[in-house]
């Protein structure tokens, strides 16, 4: 007979954006839940405009059957950081996380030049609300600043042709600055083949990460939802490189990305690129936030034990959830 698992306590919480997150998304508030199972803490933060249940059905699957796979991989953290925090250590100690790219929501000139200040090198650009001022605002900032390397994330917001079409129609000295199109149109092995012979550009599967996804040159893992270890399996087999994302979520979830990447690093040398892991930013600063220090392409870990943030987790209000 199977063990009963132990019943997870939970904490609300809602976070208020800087401005829209995504092409997909209008929303300025996100609600998710913070949960700690046996002394350890994890983090459920839904986007239901991406595929995931909304919170209230999250909530519901971590008290029956548990097969969300946002549900798993938060209780995954907290069963990792339970460990850590039984034996009175770090989940970093003798760990490297990768740098980041800095994240924009929005094309913004200042944020680019605070940016290129913080010392990042790549930008990555939600893109797809309106392409015709993303192709102008791409082609002035690299005129500005001809090293930075640019991500582009579409969340599959255009058809092939339209996505095609923007690429196609950038400037060649832009085109030339782009690292990878992320989700430029919804994945299939014939569009994205062609998409990439038309514009000779990188791709990077997201949405859609999974084994079989070989017409992609990248592989976006977000530990939030995937399993870290098998995507990185199947990007040594397809010769894909993998860049480890946050799920623009809690500090607690953001920072256990950021030790899934620094593991992933471990295991698969030379496997991970620079990463997604800095998106604190995008929210208005709280407590949490604060711990995670100033934007940078540089991780700062947050002090204490298991993943850290050992006092604010203390002070939370915490509620029984059967």
């Amino acid at each position: 007979m199977e063990p009963i698992p132990p019943k997870p306590l939970i904490s609300r919480y809602r976070l208020k954006t800087r401005g829209f997150l995504n092409s997909i998304s209008n929303r300025r508030e996100f609600e998710g839940v913070l949960i700690q199972v046996d002394g350890g803490f994890g983090c459920i933060h839904p986007w239901p405009e991406l595929g995931d249940p909304p919170l209230e059905k999250c909530l519901a699957d971590l008290a029956g059957a548990r097969r969300w796979p946002i549900v798993r991989r938060a209780l995954r953290c907290a069963e990792y950081d339970s460990v850590a925090r039984r034996f009175d250590h770090s989940l970093f100690e003798e760990m490297e996380v990768p740098e980041s790219h800095a994240t924009l929501a929005k094309r913004d000139v200042a944020e680019v030049a605070l940016a290129v200040e913080a010392g990042f090198s790549t930008i990555k650009l939600k893109t797809g609300r309106n392409p015709t001022a993303e192709a102008g605002f791409l082609d002035d900032m690299v005129a500005e600043y001809p090293l930075l390397r640019w991500r582009l994330d579409f969340n599959e917001c255009l058809t092939p042709d339209d996505a095609a079409d923007f690429i196609t129609g950038l400037k060649e000295k832009t085109r030339a600055a782009i690292d990878f199109v992320e989700d430029p149109c919804p994945y299939s092995d014939s569009a994205w083949s062609a998409f990439r012979q038309r514009t000779r550009v990188k791709l990077a599967v997201d949405r859609e990460a999974a084994p079989l996804s070989t017409a992609a040159q990248v592989m976006v893992v977000k530990p939030a939802v995937d399993e870290p270890f098998l995507l990185a399996e199947a990007a040594l087999r397809n010769n894909q490189r993998v860049v480890v994302t946050g799920y623009m979520d809690h500090p607690v979830g953001q920072t256990f990305a950021a030790w899934e990447a620094a593991r992933l690093g471990l295991q698969f040398p030379g496997l991970v690129g620079m990463c997604g892991l800095q998106t604190h930013h995008l929210f208005e600063p709280d407590a949490f936030t604060e711990m995670l220090g100033p934007w940078s392409p540089v991780f700062k870990v947050p002090d204490g034990n298991g993943l850290g943030f050992d006092d604010l987790l203390d002070e939370l209000p915490w509620t029984r959830h059967y």
